[in-house]
């Protein structure tokens, strides 16, 4: 367990009685995040998730005094404002703060969500505390987090009659929202509808802007991206982040729901916490995007209104999350995120590329073949070993399915060789390269160790390494000019045998059995570091194959 204390965070802001916004949405997204939640409330709401019904402010010497008895006696290392509710308890605040820190250097980061209008409509600022707010508290202020109206109320404070309704104009107000004095601002994209196009214009403009796909798939993973909704014209949110002349954008899919109360007042909380655990501006602000949108996703029925998000999703410490409509394969995806850079440079290894061009010398083609055939005798045994560790029908089925496929495939290598001079004799009596040693003795060394779940991760490397590299060509094939060269091509029986369709519906199997495996049985740290480290090593392995075969080793 961490011998260092959770830091403490301070929220002032409003009460939600319905619990889905205000103080109690920001201290248990403070708990979510592992921080000592402490709070200062400004006003108590008679609210629900269908709307506020009453405003009780707290008198302002009590709002100073419950600040001032906190500041007192704990160590505050983040703090976050929501609801200020008006001019006088906006400036008894800045004013504390001011007097308890002295410097404005010493005050923790802190976070100001400008919030003016509720979910539901329900004005909670009045009209006198938007300037107080702007010359007395944002100079203290990390950040500040306004949505597209309240940036625009906070604009027209300066006489610019400012109307939010592109990716230029949020990038636009973010820096005029910057003079007010904080030292970020993060112009929230929930009112503004946007599509990858506007994402893909901006960064055609201004290549120094740095985007940030959170929910989306990177490079490399067009096995995740087969039956995924087309990305050009999915909805997107996007915060746009600026810290001086430094432009974020936090990129992610537009939820349907009406599980959106409090999902302000969670972002900035989220951030506060971050913030107090010594994270960048850059880093609170991508946890808390995250944080908040899998809330969304994974809200449960509230009330009859706009209900809250769910604060608990990531009470359980799952490193592998629950699979969602935006990221159905989370253990996949972590596992080649994991291992990047060498998944990377064996799917677009110089052996496939040579293949795609058709250039790839004869016997550099024929030595893999060759060894290949070695390696799925490998392959099936550690198959074999899978079957004896099955516990259930279902699942020796697909093991032992597994195997007649290799073996299947054998008799393709087989007809395939023999197209090539190679006889049955000559493919059995080939010697084995040290690289087809050590992958297979690696599969069966893991395959012995009695974990069944680690064996399942090395044979799916392979499995799905092979069904990326197809579908990789495939893509680059369909490209205008392709540097892939399909006609004519005399590797391409092997292109379309790993992008086609019957490959490609054993790499689906292969990705629902390790997805339904972390789901059903949530590794943890050490089991969750094996696996990945697993996962490396057969992708290393697989890159020594692609080595051996073009060096002729």
């Amino acid at each position: 367990m961490d011998s260092k204390p959770p830091p403490a965070v301070l929220t002032i802001a409003g009460s939600d009685s319905g619990g889905g916004a205000g103080i109690q949405a920001d201290l248990k997204a403070f708990t979510a995040f592992g921080c000592y939640g402490t709070s200062v409330i400004t006003a108590l709401t008679a609210q629900n998730t269908q709307g506020v019904q009453g405003v009780h402010p707290t008198p302002p010497e009590f709002l100073e005094q419950q600040l001032t008895s906190v500041l007192d006696d704990i160590e505050i290392r983040g703090m976050k404002t929501g609801m200020l509710y008006d001019a006088e308890h906006t400036r008894r605040i800045a004013r504390t703060l001011r007097a308890h820190y002295g410097d404005v250097s010493k005050v923790p980061p802190l976070v100001v969500d400008p919030v003016a209008v509720s979910t539901s409509g329900h004005v909670l600022l009045h009209e006198d505390a938007v300037s107080v707010m702007i010359e007395e508290l944002f100079p203290l202020a990390t950040l500040i987090t306004p949505n597209k109206p309240e940036a625009e109320l906070l604009l027209s404070r300066k006489g610019a009659s400012v109307k939010i309704e592109t990716l230029e104009d949020m990038i636009a107000a973010s820096e005029k929202l910057l003079a007010f004095g904080s030292k970020a601002v993060l112009v929230k994209g929930g009112h503004v509808s946007l599509t990858m196009a506007d994402v893909h214009r901006i960064s055609a403009a201004h290549p120094e802007v740095t985007i940030v796909p959170e929910s989306f798939l990177d490079e490399n993973m067009e096995i995740l991206q087969v039956n995924q909704e087309d990305l050009a014209s999915r909805q997107l949110v996007v915060d746009v982040l600026r810290e001086g002349e430094k432009v974020t954008l936090f990129v992610s899919p537009r939820i349907e729901s009406s599980s959106t109360h409090g999902t302000g007042c969670t972002l900035s909380a989220v951030i506060a916490s971050a913030l107090a655990k010594g994270e960048s501006v850059v880093e609170a602000t991508r946890q808390a995007t995250i944080y908040t949108h899998v809330g969304i996703e994974t809200a449960f029925p509230v009330g009859r209104g706009h209900g809250p998000l769910n604060h608990m999703h990531n009470l359980l410490p799952r490193l592998v999350p629950p699979p969602t409509a935006s990221n159905p394969h989370p253990l996949t995806r972590i596992l080649i995120q994991s291992s990047r850079e060498t998944w990377k440079a064996y799917v677009e290894h110089d052996f496939v590329k040579q293949l795609a061009r058709g250039t790839l010398p004869r016997e550099c083609f024929l030595h893999f073949v060759k060894q290949d055939y070695l390696y799925l005798k490998y392959y099936a045994r550690a198959y074999g070993l899978l079957v004896a560790k099955s516990s259930t029908y279902s699942s020796i089925q697909t093991a032992t399915q597994t195997i007649v496929n290799v073996i299947n495939e054998v008799a393709t290598h087989k007809t395939f060789c023999a197209q090539w001079g190679i006889s049955e004799e000559e493919l059995t009596a080939t010697p084995e390269s040290p690289s087809t040693t050590a992958y297979g003795a690696y599969l069966l060394d893991i395959g012995l160790q009695g974990d069944s779940a680690k064996l399942i991760m090395a044979l799916a490397a392979c499995l799905l390494g092979y069904g990326e590299v197809g579908l990789w060509l495939k893509k680059e094939a369909s490209k205008p000019d392709s540097w892939v060269k399909l006609d004519g091509n005399v590797y391409l029986r092997w292109i379309e045998d790993y992008s086609g369709e019957h490959y490609q519906s054993a790499v689906k199997l292969g990705i629902e059995t390790i997805e339904t495996l972390a789901a059903a049985d949530p590794p943890n740290a050490l089991r969750f570091q094996e696996w990945c480290a697993i996962w490396e090593k057969c992708t290393r392995l697989e890159k020594g194959f692609w080595d051996m075969a073009l060096n002729l080793l």
